[in-house]
């Protein structure tokens, strides 16, 4: 068992270099063309290779996103970069071409089948898309860009995650703050002062409780301004990149490129898929912006509802028209209760039970889980929880897989090891983490990734957990956010803090009638990201990239907000979905296809967790997406739930 606390730079340098000593060994024996090529030669070697960089990975690279030491991080940060740059430099190589290509012709190679059949297909995808069919000179160039991409990659989210910027306030510049709010906030730099720092939890209460109209603005200024310095260079030059890969494949965009992939296959049918979305969602958002606006006017503004505006008036309708106070609903989600229900939930519908054990971290505030089996009591995996934000942290929410699940050699299965990194609220000195709504949502979300990590039965390290196709992959952790709005299953877990009292049945009543409140322009929001994306990575041959900005903050309905870029620190940009992040939106769909089979039979019922885990789950990307839903479906997955929850479909029959 790795132990976390002894983690040192140079340590992170040598435990790296003997990882790629020992990846290097086995790649001679892979392209000895003396050696008889087998799957035993040739395949398998390349799954413990890619075991050995998983682990490594978790072990060093990993230390980048959550140390609390910058060098560390620093030694993190070369590590990732030097993992990617052995495995472009891999793919790149031609006499490993030669030997895959070689065992592709083989009598043995045309038997094989499953897995073993998928890993050579992928593989073979992967060398002609590193330029083996091209000339040489392309080939170079390919290989040069590709590095380069490695490089800009760390870098963008290395400035993210080290920005430094706050919002300077007073008390009476809070207004209309919960003292626990005020409570957590950093002292500022002048007597009587206090810091909004940029990390979501000091940020989005701020948004949605502040009536200061002028510090929304300039918060959210701030907000959408960070790394804008170093990172727009960084997206420029990569987006050419990416373009200039494109052409020397003779292809129109990096979007074509790219997609070949993903269930979309092209960029046509993630244009057509928000075709078919924009006209209807644009009609709902104008009225639910109209009622927003109308709020606004009677504040006594002038103008357009501003971006800034949003999750004040939101809020503020939510509390007016549905009796929900973001606040008063905090109080009955304290982290370690949501944490409890979550585990208890998840145990039942999915056949496990939890443990929490002492696993070496990184630092004093994460905590670890072991997954048992319920039917067999077999230990199945553990995982790590980093919830709070800190300085130089990772400042998102994700999860991380640092051990792989795959069978060894031996017959049994390595448990795989992951970790949920998060930013939620973080306690004060006399109450609990207390998360609002949304971050509960979150972190179903992200348990869901967790959940498809751990609970892999793979065969091989290349199709473990969430190693399926990009806009397939949100899916299973899109269907867990439903979780958190059903109120037999809130019942279970929110309590106040306080007094112990369960959540009012009320409460309940009036947070679940009001789940779809402006769902339009939220998910008009979600359309600006991914088209944003798109346009990024098209065939336009001259990138404006302040038009594109401009062109898809258009489709949210509301304005650009002046003086800011907010793409510099959207991290997904140089983070793997570039030309997929269409994929949360178009993942939804599934998601909430799925979940459409426990509205119908139950939503904690253990009969469809169970098919849930074995077909979804389970299969991590050992097939097709669309071959895990048909499964789970017993039919041929449809968009109708989807489009009722955006209220642009019909309801079922009875």
């Amino acid at each position: 068992m790795f132990d976390y606390t002894q983690v040192t730079a140079s340590g992170i340098t040598e435990d790296l270099e003997a990882a790629l000593s020992e990846a290097d060994r086995l790649v001679a024996g892979v392209v000895d063309p003396t050696t008889e090529a087998t799957y035993d030669s040739v395949l398998a070697p390349l799954n413990e290779i890619e075991d050995r960089l998983v682990n490594a990975y978790g072990r060093t690279a990993f230390m980048g996103y959550v140390h609390t030491e910058k060098e560390v991080r620093d030694a993190g940060n070369a590590a990732e970069e030097r993992i990617q740059k052995w495995a472009v430099e891999l793919v790149f190589r031609p006499d490993f071409y030669r030997a895959i290509k070689s065992y592709s012709e083989s009598p043995e190679a045309a038997g094989l089948s499953g897995e073993r059949r998928r890993m050579l297909e992928f593989l073979l995808r992967d060398l002609r898309k590193a330029g083996h069919e091209l000339d040489d000179d392309s080939r170079a160039e390919v290989k040069k860009l590709t590095e380069r991409l490695v490089e800009l990659g760390v870098l963008f989210q290395r400035n993210i995650d080290e920005h430094q910027d706050h919002l300077v306030v007073t008390r009476d510049d809070l207004e209309g703050m919960p003292e626990s709010y005020i409570e957590g906030l950093e002292a500022g730099d002048t007597e009587g002062t206090l810091k909004v720092t940029m990390a979501y939890p000091d940020v989005v209460p701020f948004m949605e409780n502040s009536p200061r109209r002028d510090l929304r603005e300039e918060l959210s200024r701030k907000f959408n301004s960070r790394a804008v310095e170093p990172n727009r260079p960084l997206l420029e030059e990569a987006i050419a990149a990416r373009q200039r890969i494109a052409e020397i494949f003779s292809q129109p965009s990096w979007a074509h490129h790219q997609l070949e992939e993903k269930m979309a296959k092209n960029p046509e049918a993630v244009r057509s898929f928000y075709a078919s979305l924009l006209p209807g969602l644009s009609e709902i958002g104008q009225s639910e912006l109209g009622k927003l606006t109308e709020m606004l006017r009677a504040d006594g503004f002038d103008g357009e509802l501003q971006g800034y505006d949003f999750r004040y008036y939101d809020t503020q309708l939510r509390r007016r028209d549905y009796g929900v106070d973001p606040t008063e609903v905090a109080a009955h989600f304290p982290l370690q209760q949501v944490l409890d229900g979550m585990l208890e939930l998840t145990g039942e519908v999915f056949g496990l039970r939890y443990r929490k054990i002492d696993r070496p971290s990184w630092h004093p505030d994460v905590f670890a889980y072991a997954i048992d089996d319920a039917a067999t009591g077999q230990e199945i995996a553990h995982f790590f929880m980093d919830l709070f934000p800190r300085e130089g942290k990772f400042s998102h929410a994700a999860a991380f897989p640092l051990i792989p699940g795959r069978r060894l050699d031996d017959g049994s299965y390595q448990k795989p090891l992951a970790a949920i990194v998060a930013n939620f609220t973080k306690p004060g000195t006399e109450r609990p983490s207390l998360l609002q709504h949304q971050e509960v949502e979150t972190f179903f979300h992200e348990f869901g990734h967790i959940l498809h990590q751990t609970l892999t039965r793979a065969e091989l390290t290349k199709f473990s957990g969430t190693s399926t196709e990009g806009d397939f992959v949100e899916a299973p952790s899109q269907i867990m956010e439903n979780w958190t709005w059903q109120p037999q299953v809130l019942a279970r877990f929110a309590r106040h803090y306080q007094t112990g009292q369960p959540i009012p049945p009320e409460l309940v009543s009036q947070l679940t009638a009001a789940k779809n409140l402006n769902i339009a322009l939220l998910t008009l929001r979600q359309a600006q990201f991914g088209l944003l994306d798109m346009w990024m990575h098209d065939e336009t041959p001259q990138k404006d990239l302040d038009d594109i900005h401009v062109r898809s903050t258009q489709v949210s309905l509301f304005p650009v907000h002046p003086d800011t870029f907010y793409p510099a620190s959207f991290g997904h940009l140089l983070g793997g979905y570039d030309a997929g992040y269409y994929g949360y939106l178009w993942s939804e769909v599934y998601g909430d296809d799925m979940w459409s089979r426990f509205e119908k039979e139950g939503v904690t019922n253990p009969k469809v967790g169970a098919d849930y885990r074995r077909e979804v789950l389970e299969r991590g990307g050992s097939r097709d997406g669309m071959e895990h839903l048909r499964a789970f479906l017993g039919r041929e997955p449809n968009n109708e739930a989807f489009l009722r929850k955006l209220g642009m479909g019909t309801e079922p029959p009875v």
